[in-house]
């Protein structure tokens, strides 16, 4: 004789034993995602939202319109040359008004520029030289389209104040509209320099 009250229950015992590694398998599958949105919204960590390189100067710096002097046969005074274009600027020191690591900082800016491809006619670098500046034949023998400031100058000396310290081997970035926003450690990786400009360029529709 049969007994369907036993015949059930092993179905049923069955149909447990089979949503059991189901079950198991949501825990392991919501266990990581519940322990993430707790690790953030639940706790003070939060992750590093970063994917510059350089180091934002924020709020970026207006720099003051003035009428910088330029030096060296690159031209006369202009009050626009730090904008217009995305700028890569170094400043001078030494009593020749561009020591040793001011050079070595043309050299990890011109290095920049000319990897930059198609965007090169979109920026320029600007070297603001200090007192004495600066090695003229040098400068053009070397950096062929830089553009040299008198940073002794008045006028030099009142862009010079809107530049953070220390400045020896930073290297900046100025937006086409005049803003200081990024600066970078000469001594780094210029890899790093060149990716953000790039994206900068590739996503500015200034400049």
């Amino acid at each position: 004789m049969s007994h369907p009250t036993v015949g059930s229950e092993l179905r049923a015992a069955a149909r447990g034993g089979g949503r059991l590694p189901l079950l198991w398998l949501g825990v392991l599958f919501l266990a990581p995602l519940s322990f993430a949105f707790w690790l953030y919204y639940g706790s003070s960590w939060r992750p590093l939202l970063r994917t510059n390189h350089g180091e934002l100067i924020d709020p970026a710096r207006p720099l003051p319109r003035v009428s910088l002097p330029l030096v060296g046969g690159t031209g006369g005074a202009s009050a626009t040359l730090l904008a217009g274009k995305w700028s890569l600027v170094v400043l001078g020191a030494g009593p020749a008004g561009c020591d040793a690591t001011c050079q070595e900082n043309l050299v990890y800016a011109r290095q920049t520029w000319l990897s930059l491809g198609k965007f090169v006619p979109r920026a320029q670098r600007v070297l603001v030289g200090g007192a004495g500046c600066c090695d003229v034949a040098y400068l053009q023998r070397e950096h062929a389209g830089l553009l040299t400031v008198a940073g002794a100058s008045p006028e030099g000396a009142l862009v010079l104040q809107a530049f953070p310290l220390p400045s020896a081997h930073f290297i900046y970035i100025v937006d086409p509209l005049g803003n200081l926003m990024m600066r970078y450690d000469a001594r780094s990786d210029p890899k790093g320099l060149r990716e953000d400009l790039k994206k900068l360029l590739d996503l500015s529709h200034i400049g």
